[in-house]
């Protein structure tokens, strides 16, 4: 493949990988911005009416616990709070008529905040791929390191994917169980797993975009060493032959 189709494909990754950052971003603010549309994502949503000083029902996102509103969007939003656990004994600070699932435990809880720090991780290494992408149109060495952060941002994602997942969907399940009415939320469930997506295939379109060029220079170094090598003995060649005229003009 030509060199001149490094920075095509370059843009491309830069504008798959940029399309996986916005998710990412759309799905840290929920809770934290309760303005249109963020105020339409959350994880899960569950029916609490029984459970003192809680709202009814009950969103998790990813800065607050939410209530909402008539026309189905997240409201009376609690306090920010960085690395948000879902465990509803400490979100609602009571046991009363809280699901048994939830008691004693602390697995919600872990899998919640690992997950919250992975996906940080994972944003910090996608900005930062965002910014190498742009050497990724000039050269192999930029395409590489592109690629590099990228697959970074997507290990990591990959992670806060499934242990997202993990915590919502069984959440839900224990909730069920208890006779409450809960759902998850897809968008956010779909933009953690659309951005992972992003992430994989700008990888693999960055090392392509540094792959390209290795062949054509292998070709032009094969080419400068035979025509080296050529010049070499054509002019061993014209010595051997000098050499032998000299000697039939002293004989």
């Amino acid at each position: 493949m030509a060199p001149a189709a490094r920075p095509i494909i370059a843009s491309v990754s830069l504008v798959i990988l940029a399309g996986g950052v916005l998710l990412q971003f759309l799905t840290i603010l929920s809770g934290g911005v309760n303005s249109s549309p963020l105020d339409q994502f959350y994880f899960l949503q569950a029916a609490t009416n029984a459970i003192p000083n809680a709202r009814n029902p009950s969103r998790w996102t990813f800065f607050a616990v939410c209530g909402v509103d008539d026309r189905g969007h997240n409201a009376d939003c609690g306090k920010s709070v960085p690395a948000l656990p879902f465990d509803p004994p400490l979100n609602f600070g009571t046991t009363e008529n809280i699901p048994e699932p939830f008691l004693g435990t602390r697995h919600y809880y872990y899998l919640s905040r690992f997950m919250f720090a992975f996906y940080l991780i994972a944003l910090f290494f996608a900005v930062v791929a965002l910014f190498t992408g742009l050497l990724a149109m000039c050269s192999r060495l930029g395409g590489y390191i592109s690629a590099l952060t990228t697959a970074t941002a997507l290990f990591f994602q990959t992670i806060a994917a499934a242990l997202m997942t993990a915590w919502v969907v069984q959440g839900r399940d224990a909730f069920r169980s208890a006779g409450h009415d809960s759902h998850v939320g897809v968008k956010l469930i779909a933009f953690t797993w659309t951005a992972m997506a992003c992430f994989f295939i700008s990888t693999v379109l960055f090392c392509g975009g540094g792959a390209i060029g290795r062949e054509s220079g292998g070709i032009r170094r094969k080419r400068s060493t035979r025509s080296s090598r050529t010049a070499k003995n054509r002019g061993s060649f014209l010595d051997n032959e000098s050499q032998r005229r000299a000697k039939d003009n002293y004989s």
